[in-house]
């Protein structure tokens, strides 16, 4: 795939940017070699490789450094919601903006 001047100047009407001639020439030079990039990708032939559900899956000998999940505040509810404008049943109240 690969882009035109055109395709550039309506991608940049549609996310309402304005570029400049040298500025626009830049980007179709960096988007198309992006998809170069992904072009290159997609030609790997990736016949019979499973999906990784994780990074690490693949090394089963690496157990993830993760930390105890234990409470390290106590619940500070009421002192948090005293600076509230107004507050019910321990939820604040906001002015209502959706019909």
């Amino acid at each position: 795939m690969s882009l035109s001047p055109q395709d550039i100047s309506r991608l940049a009407r549609l996310a309402r940017l304005e570029f400049d001639a040298p500025h626009a020439q830049h980007m179709l030079v960096q988007l198309n070699g992006f998809f170069d990039i992904v072009g290159q990708m997609n030609a790997v032939d990736t016949t019979g490789v499973e999906p990784l559900a994780h990074p690490t899956a693949v090394i089963d000998t690496v157990a993830l450094r993760l930390r105890d999940d234990v409470v390290s505040e106590f619940n500070q509810r009421e002192a948090n919601q005293q600076s509230a404008p107004a507050v019910e049943r321990g939820l604040f109240l906001v002015p209502k903006v959706i019909e």
